[in-house]
């Protein structure tokens, strides 16, 4: 006699697959503007020529950060896991429009650009 198995329905797995970085966790998500994954960093790195300079302007406690190109375009991004709060305010930053990414401080964030 076999036990009986334990299948969850999709209500508690889609609840269970919530990013934890709306809980202050790390981020458990790749989608835009949570973790890095491994092929976003790559294909950035392989399209060096899509970066467009830009200046931080301005940041919430909420993970928004407003940067201002050097074409006077301004752009509105957010980020789970903190670009907006270790990114100054005047700060030199690049995004990476096409696979959503922003360099910052030596670091590269997954935002979503709004």
């Amino acid at each position: 006699m076999s036990a009986k198995q334990n299948r969850l329905t999709p209500d508690p797995v889609r609840q269970d697959a919530i990013c934890m970085c709306a809980t202050g966790g790390s981020c458990s998500s790749f989608a835009a503007g949570h973790a890095v994954h491994l092929i976003q960093s790559r294909l950035v790195s392989a399209t060096p020529s899509e970066w467009v300079d830009a200046i931080a302007v301005h940041s919430t406690t909420d993970g928004t950060l407003t940067v201002l190109t050097l074409e006077g375009r301004e752009i509105e991004l957010w980020n789970g896991s903190g670009a907006a709060a270790s990114v100054p305010q005047g700060a030199p930053v690049a995004l990476h429009p096409r696979y959503h990414a922003l360099h910052a401080g030596g670091r590269l964030y997954n935002v979503l650009v709004g």
